[in-house]
């Protein structure tokens, strides 16, 4: 039964990857890959209470989609106002590649801040707004994707691994922070450096020039109130000890009531234009339902102690543990780095190495940056997926080696400083 579940994760996983040359939608895949094995785990173990052990893993996979739709109705409705011209009316540039080298700067910093999928959504929806190309612009989306996880891997509320190293008391925040920001630095800027060196041509031409569009009062609060909403999030998290899709849901809620006061005095078309139910219509359903799909075969193989399993296979076949946990990281652009990390957390103990060691840093730093070099092997790459129809080929081809060439960079400067530190 076990070889049946792995080899519908590897079939299911091969269709998602050729998704246009099968002409198979990839959430319809991902979901019967995830209730298939759900399914098969349920027969071949009768004695396992599976009900509950899904209910387990459906209440943390529902954590996730409800952050996610929470984030993307805000974007929508920050969108819907206009509020993007905020940032587009301030960035007087017409090279694309500087346009590139601006907004990878701007995610790398707000996904620590905020976190990756979030920041995500919005850089991918900004730079829409200013590249018509679409080839052009799925560029742009693989670069905010490698540099959102850059980004979110050196702080303790960016990436949702480093924030389970940090609630598990393996890392302190000042720490991670200080010996993770270079390493991270560095992965974000080789892709950066290579594509302005190199596929210069691929972002050919000037942007067309645009007169800053004006924006009224209520453009402005919307955009304001948004990103206010979005930056509450992990201070209400902090403060309340709540999940995060409890912060983005209250946010959205007060967004949602903000826009039906300010709009409540318009004719119906032009409220409906504006209010969040309308928003919540142009969000991307299918891209959920993917994730759901994905995040359920994960956290089928988990249950069956697939993953765990493998990490140990490799701590007793490779033994260096600076190669398992590289090697982990490129893992997690399979599979999803959560249950990655939390085997690993399994497979060492705390009172072994102790909180600050150099393998719970590195884990941070690879589990969080490994997953840019497959689409689907981030939240934030999922997203970007979703907002911008990316074909997982496409990614592997144009950007899965600048992100390892990335990820490995960021690697061995974390490796050789970490030598120098403690030298």
């Amino acid at each position: 039964m076990l070889e049946i579940i792995i080899a519908i994760f590897i079939i299911g996983y091969a269709s998602i990857a050729l998704e246009h040359p099968l002409k198979i939608n990839k959430s319809g895949s991902a979901l019967l890959m995830g209730i298939l094995i759900w399914t098969i785990y349920t027969i071949g173990w009768p004695q396992n209470d599976t009900v509950s052990e899904m209910a387990h893993h459906l209440s943390s996979i529902s954590e996730i989609l409800f952050f996610l739709v929470g984030a993307m109705t805000i974007v929508e409705i920050i969108d819907a106002h206009d509020g993007f011209n905020m940032i587009t009316n301030y960035i007087n540039t017409k090279s694309k590649v500087r346009l590139m080298w601006i907004m990878a700067g701007l995610t790398f910093f707000l996904s620590a801040i905020l976190d990756n999928l979030t920041t995500t959504i919005v850089m991918v929806s900004l730079a829409r707004k200013l590249v018509e190309d679409r080839e052009q612009r799925l560029f742009f989306a693989g670069m905010t994707v490698i540099a959102a996880n850059a980004g979110g891997a050196w702080s303790p509320i960016g990436d949702v691994t480093t924030t389970m190293l940090w609630i598990g008391g393996q890392i302190t925040t000042m720490n991670i922070i200080i010996n993770l920001i270079l390493p991270s630095i560095v992965c974000a800027l080789v892709p950066l450096i290579y594509v302005s060196l190199f596929q210069r041509k691929s972002l050919g031409g000037d942007l067309p020039s645009t007169k800053p569009k004006k924006l009224d009062k209520e453009n402005r609060f919307i955009f304001f109130l948004g990103v206010a909403g979005l930056i509450s999030v992990p201070i209400f998290k902090q403060v309340t000890h709540l999940p995060p899709y409890v912060g983005m849901l209250l946010a959205l809620g007060v967004i949602w009531v903000v826009a039906d006061l300010l709009h409540r005095n318009k004719g119906e078309d032009e409220k409906e234009k504006y209010n969040a139910a309308n928003a919540l219509m142009r969000i991307d359903m299918p891209s959920l339902l993917f994730f759901l799909g994905i995040l359920l075969a994960v956290a089928g193989l988990e249950s069956l102690h697939v993953l765990e399993h493998v990490a140990t296979w490799m701590d007793d076949t490779i033994g260096n543990k600076d190669v398992i946990v590289l090697s982990i990281g490129l893992l997690s652009a399979i599979v999803d780095n959560v249950p990655l990390v939390a085997a690993s957390m399994g497979m060492y103990d705390i009172a072994l190495y102790p909180a600050d060691d150099k393998i719970w840093e590195f884990i941070a730093y690879c589990a969080g940056t490994g997953g840019s070099v497959l689409i689907i092997g981030s939240a934030a790459g999922v997203a970007a997926m979703g907002l911008e129809k990316i074909d997982f080929i496409w990614y592997l081809k144009k950007m899965g080696f600048l992100a390892f060439l990335g990820y490995i960079a960021g690697a061995m400067v974390y490796l050789v400083q970490y030598q120098i530190i403690h030298a």
